[in-house]
This record gives C-alpha cells, structure tokens and sequence, in this order.
C-alpha cells in the first residue's frame, strides 16, 4: 500500500505552497505547528518538511519550526532545504529530524554526499531528485544542473542509496496530476527503490493512479490546504493503507 506523506513547506515560519518553485507564486496556509496536528489527527505517521528559506539561502533557516514540530506531535520528519553542510545536517537531526532529503549537495558535492550516506546509513539519507526538461534542479530550484535523472539516480543507488524522492517540478503545486509515467520509467529500471513521488497530486484519485502504478509513497501538499482531499477522506484512504 502506498505510504501517505504530507508536505509543510516553509517560508517566513508559515506554511506555504509554491506553484513550480516560483517562490513569487506563492500562497500561505498558515502555521506549521497547526497543519502538523490536523494531519496527526487524520492518523498520518510521517511529514516531509522543506526550509524553502533554507533552500534559498543554502543554509538551515527554520530549524526552530522543525524542533517545534517534533516537540509537539508524534510524527516522524523526514527534512530538507538548506542542508549544505556537516553543521545544517547537524542540526536538522539535533533538531528532531528522523531523516533528511538531500539533492543540491548530492549534485555539487557527490563525495560530501557519499560520506554522510555512508555515516548515517541509507534509512536516514533521502536522495531528493527534483527534475526539470529531464535535468535536476538545484538550489530551492532556482538552477538546472547537466544531470540527467537516471544517470543521477544509478550513481547513487550504486552507492547504497535505497530511498528517492522525486519531484516533477512542471507540475508541482498545479494540481495538474503527478507526473506517473517518469514514475513508471524510474521503477521500470530500479524495482527496489523506495520511490516517492511528488508534485500535482490533486485527489484522492490520483493518489489510488500512483499506488496502482506501483509507487511505494507520495508527498502531497496543495491538494489538502486547497480542500482537495478532505480530512475525512485522508482519514479513511490512511486507514486502508
């Protein structure tokens, strides 16, 4: 069954959704701590969390969000943006991060990448894999490497790499339907991997498209604050995962 992980994005210690990493097309949903406790309620067990200030400024800006969150509920953080460094991958799990998606550093760093793979082992290092015109995007999406997605994923995942995290970014916060068939590409050539999808979910039918498609789990954002999939639904499709 697909795992259901909801996305707080941050920017100025409220919860917001960019549509396509425009950080000018932005929209606030209000404060990370209530979100958190509304998707705790509806029985989710995991968050994923991104410092878009973070990922702008290429350093942890938002740690006290993240510790406040971990603090006051239950669930378990996976964390990105901003983590460039042995000091902002330091605090994110100081802070109370079970694990972190990295992708920038994985793209302009692959050795500093290795070692923290390495160090804290695969269950608590996610490969985040954001992609634009089949290039990944780094920097809070603001630049396009040269590296094209499955190279990037096959290096990684030679290098014990189990979980990805991949954004299409053309769709992400549009509501336009995830991007399914580069899902299907990505499992096609690595069966094993612990995909996560995300970007355009917009109900709770595209969620069921993805799981049928053999997607082990899906970030989901704009489709709860827009009222899209509904408390009561993400309730009953958590119970039956």
């Amino acid at each position: 069954m697909i795992e259901l992980i909801p996305a707080i994005d941050i920017i100025a210690g409220k919860c917001v959704r960019l549509t396509k990493g425009d950080y000018d097309q932005k929209t606030e949903y209000g404060e990370p701590l209530e979100m958190a406790r509304e998707f705790e309620k509806a029985g989710i067990k995991r968050l994923h969390m991104v410092d878009l200030d973070g990922a702008k400024s290429k350093h942890i800006v938002n740690s006290h969000i993240l510790k406040q969150i971990a603090a006051e509920t239950s669930l378990e953080i996976d964390f990105g943006g901003g983590i460039k460094s042995h000091e902002d991958i330091d605090i994110a799990f100081e802070s109370g991060a079970q694990m972190v998606t990295v992708g920038s550093v994985a793209v302009t760093n692959p050795k500093l990448f290795t070692w923290w793979l390495q160090k804290y082992g695969p269950d608590r290092m996610i490969l985040g894999a954001d992609v634009r015109n089949g290039k990944i995007s780094i920097n809070g999406w603001k630049e396009d490497s040269d590296e094209d997605l499955l190279p990037f994923l096959q290096k990684y995942i030679d290098a014990g790499v189990r979980m990805v995290l991949c954004t299409e970014i053309s769709k992400d916060g549009t509501l336009g339907g995830p991007a399914i068939d580069l899902y299907k590409r990505v499992l096609d050539k690595y069966p094993d991997l612990y995909l996560i999808a995300s970007g355009g979910v917009s109900s709770i039918k595209d969620i069921r498209a993805l799981e049928n498609a053999g997607v082990p789990a899906v970030v989901f954002g704009k489709a709860f604050y827009e009222g899209k999939i509904p408390l009561k639904e993400l309730m009953y499709l958590n119970q039956r995962v």
